[in-house]
């Protein structure tokens, strides 16, 4: 087994390493602390720029083809510095691949090119609604047949990137006779679609430069060829769309948790109390290592799940252990490293305080914790029966 990058890959993580030091980095507090959604919009452009809100899409719809290593890789590094730009990125970029993976060659060459290049500066997915999160398939929105298309209607919550979205991938039931969750369709509509409204942003305890919002659908007309997929098919595509996602936010958690045991281990070795370095006191040291050690073993766990999904391999189960055992480490490699920063890592001078609030959210949202235990035991229960 070869577990070493690519130069492509390396290139990559370097060019995604290079962009967030100089770019994210010096305006994340104040994007934090203003929830400055424009400083995001601006930021996913100047990823465009670089190719990394395609990364996994074919160059003849102006993707960069690198693969889904990469996409973790970049996704990571950008995470490390803004964790509000990575998930708008980490999203979008799913988006893309949806698209590539299930649309119409018509739509994969009204939308694809447009999310690339960033003309879109993201898109979107219109999932989730106040009463179906982590249960999708209970969904209440509908689309209803009409003479050459469907009409939609409801609200979908908690959706990343809409007000600046040019484009949602909205799921609605549109046979409500169906078992549950086999009468749900999926569509493509673009963002200016009348009938659209976007809600406020949510006021959120981390992530605050990433807008977080309701989207309304009031008697939405769209076309067949707004389908995307098959027709009642769309929860499975869900399903699919749901464990590919799990790599970005996995690798979104690893970056937070990183930048946190990264600022902590160079503060530990400044700051001395009792006459010494606190790097001396071997309970600190432990810590260290224990997270260190454990971030590591997340990064394996996700460049696996990657990898097995870049050559076309059953990823699912993989996607989930990867999603559960980075957000939950990056969480306590938070926590260690602004107990490590003591009364100064509670302060907003220092970044450990942003850092975990950001990375609260990796655990809930792409699915919760609880959600991929249910998940991961489920595949282990099927492969020993």
């Amino acid at each position: 087994m070869n577990l070493s990058l690519t130069e492509e890959q390396s290139l990559i993580q370097e060019t995604a390493k290079r962009f967030a030091e100089t770019e994210l980095a010096p305006v994340a507090a104040d994007v934090d602390a203003n929830a400055d959604h424009a400083q995001v919009v601006a930021n996913c452009r100047k990823l465009a720029e670089l190719g990394f809100m395609g990364l996994n899409i074919s160059g003849e719809y102006g993707g960069s083809e690198a693969g889904v290593v990469s996409f973790s890789l970049a996704v990571t590094e950008v995470a490390k510095a803004c964790a509000s730009t990575a998930v708008s990125m980490s999203v979008t970029n799913m988006v893309a691949e949806v698209i590539q993976a299930k649309g119409t060659e018509q739509q994969k060459e009204t939308y694809l090119p447009r999310i690339c290049s960033g003309e879109y500066a993201a898109g979107s997915f219109c999932l989730t609604e106040a009463g179906a999160g982590s249960d999708p398939a209970s969904m209440r929105a509908r689309a209803t047949r009409t003479d050459g298309g469907w009409l939609l209607n409801g609200t979908k919550q908690w959706i990343t990137s809409a007000e600046f979205a040019g484009v949602f991938v909205v799921w609605a039931v549109t046979d409500p006779d169906a078992p549950k969750g086999k009468g749900i369709t999926c569509f493509l509509v673009s963002a200016d679609t009348a009938g659209i409204t976007v809600g406020p942003a949510e006021h959120k305890m981390g992530q605050c430069g990433s807008a977080t919002n309701e989207v309304h659908f009031e008697d939405v007309k769209v076309g067949d060829d707004a389908i995307l997929g098959e027709l009642n098919d769309g929860f499975r595509l869900a399903v699919a769309e749901l464990a590919g996602g799990r790599i970005g936010i996995g690798s979104l958690a690893l970056g937070i948790g990183m930048a946190a045991m990264d600022y902590a281990a160079g503060y530990i070795q400044e700051r001395k109390q009792f006459g010494k370095p606190l790097s001396d006191f071997q309970g600190l040291q432990w810590m260290l290592a224990d997270r260190y050690t454990e971030l590591e073993a997340a990064r394996l766990l996700l460049m696996n799940a990657a990898d097995l999904k870049e050559r076309g391999k059953p990823f699912a189960k993989e996607a989930s252990m990867a999603k559960l055992f980075a957000s939950e480490k990056a969480n306590q490699a938070c926590y260690s490293a602004l107990q490590m920063l003591g009364g100064y890592g509670y302060m907003r001078e220092y970044p450990l305080e942003r850092m975990s609030r950001d990375v609260r959210i990796t655990s809930i949202y792409e699915g919760t914790s609880e959600v991929q235990r249910l998940i991961i035991a489920r595949e282990v229960l099927r492969e020993h029966s």
